[in-house]
C-alpha cells in the first residue's frame, strides 16, 4: 500500500530517536565542500535555482534556493554530495541539522546499485524557520522504482542529495549538517 506524502512526511518527524545515538562523521558545509547543484534541465525540465554554502550567526549551511516547475515533465532542483565512505556499521539512519520555508523537500540516497540518473531511495523532511534535527531512518527511504531492491543497503551509499521535488513551490531549505547516526 503507498502512503501519502503528508504520511511520509510525518513518519520522518515523528520516529523514535534512539537514546544515545550521535551524528556520525557529519559533512561540514565548509566553502569547499563538493556539493553539485542539478536540476530537472538536463531532462527538458525548466525548474531553476542555485545551491551554495552560506553562513549566518556562526553557522555555516548549505542553502537550495529556487522554483520548482513541473512544466515538461520536470519538477526538481538538487544539491548533491558524493560520500567518501558508505556510514559506519551499525548506523540506522540519516541526521540533519535543517531549515527553511515550512516546505517538505526529500533526501535521495544513491547506492551502487542506483545506476540510472533517474534512480534513488528517497525520503521526506519538514522544515521550519528555526534549525530542527531530523532524523530519518534508513527504513523510511523508498526506492524510486520497480527496478531497485525494496530497501537499502547502507553499506553500499555512494551520494546524499538534498531535493526540492514533486509539484510548483519556492524552494528554500539550508542544511547545517548532514550525517548518520
Amino acid at each position: 500500500m503507498k502512503q501519502s506524502r503528508a504520511a511520509l512526511l510525518s513518519l520522518a518527524l515523528l520516529m523514535p530517536i534512539p537514546v544515545g545515538a550521535q551524528m556520525t562523521d557529519p559533512i561540514r558545509m565548509t566553502p569547499d565542500a563538493s556539493w553539485t547543484y542539478v536540476s530537472d534541465q538536463v531532462m527538458g525540465g525548466v525548474s531553476q535555482g542555485s545551491a551554495q554554502i552560506e553562513a549566518a550567526e556562526g553557522t555555516s549551511f548549505l542553502r537550495l534556493t529556487g522554483q520548482v516547475s513541473t512544466a515538461n515533465r520536470g519538477g526538481f532542483i538538487q544539491a548533491r554530495i558524493t560520500l567518501d565512505s558508505p556510514p559506519p556499521d551499525g548506523a540506522t539512519g540519516v541526521l540533519i541539522r535543517t531549515r527553511g520555508n515550512g516546505e517538505g523537500y526529500f533526501i535521495h540516497l544513491r547506492t551502487s546499485g542506483t545506476l540510472l540518473p533517474w534512480q534513488y531511495y528517497q525520503a521526506p523532511f519538514a522544515t521550519t524557520p528555526d534549525w530542527a534535527e531530523v532524523r530519518i531512518p534508513f527504513t523510511a527511504f523508498k526506492p524510486s522504482g520497480a527496478l531497485l531492491r525494496d530497501s537499502l543497503r547502507p553499506a553500499s551509499l555512494r551520494s546524499i542529495g538534498i531535493v526540492a521535488y514533486g509539484r510548483d513551490h519556492t524552494a528554500d531549505v539550508s542544511v547545517a549538517e548532514v550525517g548518520f547516526y
